[in-house]
């Protein structure tokens, strides 16, 4: 009786753990787990702006309870900040681990633009005012590279062979990570018009 007692104990043991794996790694997570999570405003510190549909959810989970610390501090900021009157600078919040990018723009011709990608760093891009095109893709559907990588900058330039088109405005946010093609800053009209855009460079480990 005690031996085989023993072996249920063990598979016991075996099938809790894979329960509490499955639980706290959102990479196991079922898609119905993964759109729960998503769903709640929790993991963009409640946040009045929603994340664009474009953002993927299981990269999205996965990078966020990896660095909950990092990603928790960069919606706070954007929550907490009146965006509308922020010097056009660099921000630090955790020097190069976490910073923040403001700028204002034109829009211009998807032709003056080019795709670009990154590879340590997830950018988290909002449009505070006005409204812009940003057209993303895969990185597996980069063409033709125009500008090598550079580490220093963490950028790399290239041609794309097929790409989606999204409206960015005050209403969503979006989130890329070093798998996402995207190319901002495109006009959503005949005419170019002013932007202000804030970019949140987020280090991942």
């Amino acid at each position: 009786m005690k031996k085989l007692f023993i072996p249920i104990i063990m598979a016991a043991l075996i099938s809790g753990l894979s329960g509490c794996n499955e639980n706290t790694d959102p990479s196991l997570w079922s898609e119905k787990k993964t759109d729960e999570w998503f769903s709640k405003t929790a993991w963009y510190a409640d946040w009045n702006v929603k994340p664009d549909p474009s953002v993927s959810k299981k990269e999205m989970a996965v990078a966020w309870h990896k660095n909950k610390e990092r990603w928790q501090k960069a919606f706070s900021f954007l929550k907490e900040t009146n965006l509308d009157t922020l010097e056009l600078r660099r921000y630090d919040l955790d020097g190069n681990n976490l910073y923040v990018l403001v700028s204002e723009y034109q829009t211009k011709d998807e032709n003056e633009a080019k795709f670009e990608a990154h590879r340590r760093y997830a950018d988290i891009q909002y449009v505070a005012k006005g409204s812009e095109i940003i057209q993303i893709t895969p990185l597996a559907m980069r063409d033709t590279i125009t500008q090598e990588y550079d580490a220093t900058r963490d950028i790399e330039f290239f041609t794309v062979k097929e790409h989606a088109s999204y409206n960015a405005d005050p209403g969503r946010f979006f989130v890329f990570f070093p798998g996402d093609a995207h190319k901002p800053g495109l006009r959503t009209g005949p005419e170019p018009q002013p932007v202000r855009k804030i970019v949140v460079k987020l280090l991942l480990d």
